[in-house]
């Protein structure tokens, strides 16, 4: 990659550095985003932007810098990086101070920095050139306000290394009560007898900009039918298909949980005109 962001100059990955002291390294004390791009154009730019914003008032911190002026650090990063299928990581936190405590210090500078990497080529809504997702299910045991996209991940680092050892995709999480929360790093949808459903939005789970945008298409687009509910991890089992959603991954179709098959094993057919439609109005979003 050709160069990095950081407290307002552009320069190599290697000469990028921050203090020992940084609020963001001793406390994970920031929020970030990732925002995808293809070939230069950006996905959902203004939602990532409304979520870093409400990330940054939740835990006190201002906007570093305007929309408009981070948008046009983020479009010099996709050029000097190639222009190709680049996630942009953006990652703001309170900054350095001279002691290491742990209330919010007051007078210190807040730390911006971001940088371009490469992403897979954009999805396609083709069954035969489509990843079938493998999944294992846990109890969340994550923090009770999952909605703040902090950099303070070690919580959902530990979920998403059982699937790793589990030489699967990802970890589906779910609360004391048997009700699906999110996965380690997406969110989830099931389908069954033709209905999406993903539960509604709470603290319990992240406001994933791909999620969102996919509700805001399937309601424009009124082809499909959708609900916003409390689901309980048997519906998840008994599932005729399951999504997984990323602003990386975009819709990924799950074929085994639990080393058992979702419905038939078999990427499924609402999964292909969803993806169709998202792939068709992502850049209007």
């Amino acid at each position: 990659m050709g160069s990095v962001f950081l407290n307002g100059e552009f320069m190599p990955m290697s000469e990028a550095k921050i203090s020992p002291m940084d609020r963001g390294f001793l406390f994970g004390d920031g929020i970030y985003e990732v925002i995808p791009s293809y070939a230069g154009k950006l996905v959902g730019f203004e939602p990532h932007m409304r979520r870093l914003e409400t990330g940054l008032q939740a835990i006190g911190m201002p906007m570093p810098m305007g929309i408009s002026a981070i948008k046009t650090v983020v479009e010099r990063l996709i050029v000097e990086n190639g222009a190709g299928n680049l996630g942009i990581y953006l990652h703001v936190s309170r900054g350095a101070d001279v002691k290491r405590f742990h209330a919010y210090p007051t007078n210190v500078s807040q730390t911006v920095f971001a940088f371009a990497f490469e992403i897979p080529a954009e999805p396609v809504a083709d069954k035969s050139k489509s990843k079938g997702f493998k999944v294992v299910t846990s109890e969340d045991l994550r923090w009770k306000r999952c909605h703040i996209k902090s950099t303070s991940l070690l919580g959902n680092v530990m979920h998403f290394q059982q699937s790793q050892s589990a030489g699967v995709n990802e970890t589906i999480l779910y609360d004391d009560n048997a009700y699906l929360t999110e996965a380690s790093s997406c969110n989830v949808f099931i389908v069954k007898d033709g209905v999406i459903i993903t539960p509604p939005l709470s603290e319990k789970l992240l406001p994933g900009i791909t999620r969102g945008m996919l509700l805001d298409i399937l309601k424009n687009d009124g082809s499909l039918s959708f609900e916003e509910r409390a689901v309980h991890m048997d519906e998840v089992r008994s599932a005729d298909e399951i999504w997984l959603t990323s602003s990386s991954k975009e819709i990924a179709p799950v074929i085994e949980i639990d080393g058992l098959p979702v419905g038939d094993g078999q990427i499924g057919d609402i999964w292909l005109k969803a993806q169709g439609l998202f792939s068709q109005y992502k850049y209007n979003e």
